[in-house]
């Protein structure tokens, strides 16, 4: 398994080693030992799985305080673009977003911590995504930010005529009006 910290504290692409032959291929996509090794500990207490159409964008979400939310995520079937924004007011890379794809090919995960908004957009005809949380979901504790805020320069990778939304994230404030519970 190999972890690779971003420029975002906190932030890690995970590749899990893949062993392939004619059969298939198996790997360990979580060994919280490994982890621990890169000094990543989190108690993972709820997983969540969603499908989604091609166009389909979600996000960009997260859970306040004393809510919030790691999160491990990854792709189990399609491609996705997957992006996040520092909502964490002392961190040096507030209001800076990082994407990344991934895909069932590519096999990479992402580890979003606590005080990121979260996001992605669906590039295959379908995509099902897995993400392991370390806290409960509080539907009172619910945030988002515009996903399409010219401050994060996001490319979703889809044209905007393409772009799915539900009515909830077409209605998230822009981060000029932004006020963190994060700091």
């Amino acid at each position: 398994m190999k972890v690779t910290p971003t420029e975002f504290q906190g932030l890690f692409v995970v590749e899990p080693t893949v062993f392939e032959d004619h059969r298939g291929y198996f790997m360990e996509s979580y060994n919280q030992k490994k982890l621990l090794e890169y000094g990543i500990d989190f108690n993972f207490v709820q997983d969540n799985q969603s499908k989604s159409s091609y166009g389909v964008l979600r996000g960009l979400h997260f859970q306040n305080p004393p809510h919030a939310q790691t999160k491990l995520v990854r792709a189990l079937q399609g491609r996705i673009i997957d992006a996040v924004v520092d909502i964490r007011k002392s961190s040096p890379t507030y209001g800076k977003s990082f994407s990344i794809e991934l895909s069932d090919e590519n096999k990479r995960q992402i580890i979003v911590p606590k005080g990121f908004a979260h996001g992605f957009s669906v590039l295959s005809d379908t995509a099902e995504i897995l993400y392991k949380c370390d806290a409960f979901y509080n539907k009172e504790s619910e945030g988002g930010l515009m996903y399409n805020d010219s401050a994060f320069n996001i490319d979703w990778g889809l044209a905007d005529n393409e772009l799915i939304l539900s009515e909830k994230d077409q209605g998230y404030q822009p981060f000029s009006k932004f006020k963190t519970q994060f700091q």
